[in-house]
């Protein structure tokens, strides 16, 4: 299975990465990649941007080095009502909204409460994937959140940064396994984020790729393989 693009990179702007959107470009085009989403952290994750940096992402050339660029913003999942820190307006204009629960926005809630503010994310045509839904300190209701997104098309993600054996979401490994095989019996698809916050680490999915390859994913549910594959489905939703 080849990869082509990365759904989930971070810039300087999200404050605590280490690369600019033109060095993000061209890593990509370095490692044969023809795309990438900039999905900078909200600005409520401490350290983080203006809310300004998000209504001029316009301004961004849709191709830096050859590579297509998405705009977006990893926007942080604020209460339990779904109440987040990206208004409306401003992500109705963004080619790739993920909405994913944090420390220094969240507390954890329970199961129900988790898996409930997720799926009413979902039912909301500007949200396109849900983060490292895998993370053991926000557990979820697997099966009900993978009916979900297959029902509202929207994407689940694998994360490799949550499988590195140093993340700071220790103990994801089973849930995202647990999350990839719901997916794949239930024919959702996916898609593999990086999580990258420097350009080096674009495309660098081993730990998710190793398994998808032992889960036996198909390859029409891995929205990495093909540029136009990811833009129809997350455009469909709009």
């Amino acid at each position: 299975m080849k990869f082509v693009l990365d759904t989930h990179c971070h810039t300087l702007a999200s404050g605590h990465a280490y690369s600019t959107i033109q060095e993000m470009a061209q890593h990509a085009a370095a490692i044969g990649f023809n795309l990438i989403a900039i999905t900078d952290h909200g600005p409520k994750m401490p350290g983080s941007t203006h809310l300004l940096y998000f209504r001029n992402l316009r301004v961004i050339p849709r191709k830096i080095n050859g590579v297509e660029i998405l705009r977006g913003v990893e926007v942080n999942i604020l209460d339990h009502r779904g109440k987040l820190d990206i208004p409306e307006d401003v992500l109705k204009e963004l080619d790739m909204v993920i909405a994913s629960f944090h420390h220094p926005c969240i507390k954890p809630g329970s199961v129900e409460e988790n898996t409930n503010t997720l799926i009413n994310l979902m039912k909301k045509p500007y949200i396109h994937m849900i983060g490292h839904p895998g993370n053991p300190a926000y557990p979820i209701n697997i099966e009900k959140v993978v009916a979900a997104a297959k029902e509202y098309r929207t994407l689940i993600e694998i994360n490799n940064s949550s499988l590195k054996p140093d993340s700071f979401r220790a103990g994801s490994k089973e849930n995202c396994y647990k999350i990839l095989e719901a997916c794949r019996d239930h024919q959702v698809p996916v898609a593999i984020g990086s999580d990258s916050h420097i350009a080096f680490d674009i495309g660098k999915f081993t730990f998710a790729e190793e398994m998808i390859e032992s889960l036996q994913v198909p390859e029409e549910l891995v929205m990495n393989t093909c540029a136009d594959k990811l833009k129809a489905y997350i455009n469909y939703k709009e």
